[in-house]
This record gives C-alpha cells, sequence and structure tokens, in this order.
C-alpha cells in the first residue's frame, strides 16, 4: 500500500501527548494524486501518546503493546517501531509470522505469541527468539524438549483459564505441572497470564470472580510475571493490573468499556471521496434489489467505498430501517440502500452549507465518527472495523510529535 497524503477538512480533537490534554489539529496534507478514492490516515504521535498515558496510568506495572493483526490493520511496519519509539519494549502478536515482523522492526524486543506452539514448531519459535504463550501440557512438554542438560528451554509464558474457556491451561493440568519437579526444572515461565471474559462491563460479576482465580493460579508460580488486563480491564483498577497490562485496541483510539474511558484519542481516520452526485424522485430505488427507495425527493452521493474497503454490507439501510453513516462537510449523513464491493450511497438532502460534489472528501472513521459509531451502526464493535480496513486506500502516516 502506497504512503499517500489526503485531503481532509481539517478538525479539531482533543489529543494525550506525554499524558497532557491539549488540542491539536487533525490536517493530513492535501498533495494526493489526482486517481486517489481513498485514504486511511494514521497518527503516529498520537499512537505514542496514547501508549504513554496507558503506561503512567497503570504504573508501577509495566505496559505492552498487542499488535497482532498487522497491528489492528494499521500496519506494523510502521505502528511496531512507533511504540517502540515511545518506550515499549513488550509486545503481543498472534502467530509466528507475525512474530517475526515485529522482531524486524523492532529489533530486540521481547515478543510473545499468543497461539501458542504449534506441533513442530517449537524450533522455529526458539531460533526466532520469541516466546510462546503455552496453553496446555502438550505445548508445554513441546517446549521444555528444547532445554539442554542442567539447562532450562528458553523463556516462555503460561497461559491459564480462569474462565473464559478459550485459550488457557486449565486449573487441574497447572497442578500437574507443578507437581512435576523435572519438567519444571526444565520451563522458564518469565509471564503466567489470563484474559477477563466482561471487561468491557465494569460491574460484572465474572471480573472478580475472575480476579481471585487468577490471584490463587498465579501464586502457584511467583516467580513469574503476572499478566491479567488488557485494554479495558486495565481500567478496573489496580488490582487487576499486577506486574504487566497488555493494551491493544486502547492503543489505537478504541473506546470499548461503555463504563469507564480510556486516556486515550482517536489514531485512525478514514476517508473516501464522491464520485456521483444525482437527485432521486420520489419512488426511485437506490442500490441492489431496490430495498431502498425515497419517500420525498432526495439528494443522493455514490462515495468509493465498499465492503472490499471495510465498509461492512450490514451498514445498509432498506427502508424503515437505521445503518451506518459518514461525515460529509462536518455533518452526518446516513447510508441508504445496500452496501456493495466498491460503492455505498449516502443521502446528503439535509447538509448545510456548500453542496457537496464529485471528487470531495467525506469521513468513514474520524473525529466525528468514531470506531464505536461505526461498529453500531453495522451491528459490530469497532474492533472488527480496524482489523477489517480494506486495501485499496492510501495509507498515510503523520507524526506531528512537536
Amino acid at each position: 500500500m502506497s504512503d499517500r497524503n489526503v485531503l481532509s477538512v481539517p478538525v479539531t480533537r482533543n489529543a494525550l501527548h506525554g499524558g497532557a490534554l491539549r488540542e491539536v489539529a487533525f490536517a493530513p496534507s492535501a498533495a494526493i494524486p489526482a486517481s486517489a478514492t481513498g485514504v486511511i490516515t494514521i497518527d503516529l504521535a498520537q499512537l505514542r501518546a496514547n501508549w504513554r498515558a496507558l503506561a503512567m496510568h497503570v504504573a508501577p506495572a509495566g505496559c505492552a503493546a498487542v499488535v497482532k493483526a498487522d497491528a489492528y490493520g494499521l500496519g506494523a511496519a510502521r505502528i511496531v517501531p512507533a511504540l517502540y519509539q515511545a518506550g515499549c519494549r513488550n509486545f503481543f502478536v498472534a502467530t509466528f509470522d507475525e512474530a517475526a515482523a515485529a522482531l524486524k522492526y523492532a529489533p530486540g524486543a521481547t515478543v510473545y505469541i499468543l497461539d501458542g506452539v504449534m506441533p513442530g514448531a517449537a524450533r522455529d519459535i526458539a531460533a526466532l527468539g520469541a516466546r510462546p504463550v503455552l496453553t496446555s501440557l502438550g505445548e508445554v512438554d513441546a517446549w521444555a524438549a528444547l532445554a539442554a542438560q542442567d539447562e532450562a528451554a528458553p523463556p516462555a509464558a503460561l497461559h491459564v483459564d480462569t474462565g473464559l474457556h478459550r485459550l488457557g491451561m486449565a486449573e487441574d493440568e497447572l497442578e500437574a505441572l507443578v507437581a512435576d519437579d523435572a519438567l519444571m526444572a526444565r520451563l522458564d515461565f518469565a509471564v503466567v497470564m489470563s484474559h477477563l471474559a466482561c471487561a468491557d462491563e465494569a460491574s460484572h460479576a465474572m471480573n472478580r470472580q475472575q480476579l481471585e482465580t487468577f490471584k490463587r493460579l498465579r501464586a502457584k508460580l511467583p516467580r513469574a510475571r503476572a499478566s491479567l488486563a488488557a485494554s479495558d480491564g486495565l481500567l478496573l483498577g489496580r488490582p487487576f493490573h499486577f506486574d504487566l497490562v497488555r493494551p491493544g485496541y486502547a492503543l489505537y483510539g478504541g473506546q470499548a468499556n461503555a463504563d469507564l474511558k480510556t486516556p486515550v484519542s482517536p489514531v485512525v481516520q478514514v476517508s473516501a471521496r464522491i464520485l456521483q452526485v444525482q437527485d432521486v424522485p420520489a419512488g426511485g430505488a437506490i442500490g441492489y434489489s431496490a430495498t431502498y427507495r425515497a419517500a420525498t425527493p432526495r439528494r443522493i452521493a455514490t462515495v468509493a467505498a465498499g465492503y472490499a474497503d471495510g465498509v461492512f454490507r450490514h451498514a445498509s439501510a432498506a427502508n424503515g430501517e437505521t445503518g451506518g453513516a459518514v461525515i460529509v462537510r462536518g455533518q452526518k449523513a446516513p447510508v441508504v440502500g445496500r452496501v456493495s464491493m466498491d460503492l455505498i450511497t449516502i443521502d446528503i438532502t439535509d447538509i448545510d452549507g456548500p453542496p457537496p460534489v464529485r471528487g470531495d472528501y467525506v469521513d468513514l472513521v474520524g473525529p466525528r465518527l468514531p470506531l464505536e459509531a461505526v461498529g453500531a451502526g453495522a451491528r459490530t464493535i469497532g474492533y472488527e472495523v480496524l482489523t477489517r480496513l480494506g486495501h485499496r486506500f492510501h495509507r498515510h502516516y503523520v507524526d506531528n510529535s512537536d
């Protein structure tokens, strides 16, 4: 993907730099190719500010960064070095290939592979210098087999299940592990971790239940650093922080917790261009399957973005339905009709000011349309909005760190 500039109407938003709240202008350059139809603008300075704000929030606990899925769709090649520059030294990814990329972009960092050790992959992970997150006795045995005589295998992490029942070692397996002195002598657990099921609901009883379970289980590995909280869990208070927190979505400006606000600001803006503006008479059908018909004469703009670019088909709106929306000249314009592969249609009839024209940019994600709102308009979540961003739009990385 090209690193090109984007034309966008300047807007103002709050940003955290070094923990201090101030106003910065989010105004990417206007020098882009005439052929460009969409741009994803990523603010690296704000990314670093977000990590530092989270690190300050959880201190004295350490603050890692989750950069799986190509840094949540924003490009690990630029995101990982920026986080390393901010001071991050611990990274979590999902797969071996993601670990190789992270170590390339942040030499000397500690990188954990959340998916653990695939059968036959232990030696490759060790040679890479990454640390697997082990979740079963089978994985533990495969990793322990790397131990040399009188020397433990390379450091790893152990994921224990505290109630999510997704990945994680069950308590009976953990009991068997710690009771096996010969096996334990061949292992070096740098981190023992678990994951919260309901951290986005601060008052949910399961948060406290998992906390108490984790405290009991991690006591069986007292030499390992402990890690329980991710983006939402770190808001639940110091008892959840332990030695290391693992934010991911929050780093990129996400606010998934409905009850508590994370001390971060948006990092990404997604903009696409209007291809055509036309007047549709009353009764006129708009989009595939004629699911939407104009009740009155409407002005409709067709935008160069579709589900190939990460605009969810569930953002479509038939008559009587509310779907997604975009921001046009600072005002919300609803999606009408079906979202197709390359195009969406939006109703701009009520947009104040100069009428939008072909070539204008509209925001699909931005300061006035955050990730959570985009997700809600498509009956999904902001996490999926980020990770589903397509590869046709130009990527523009801004770094106004002054």
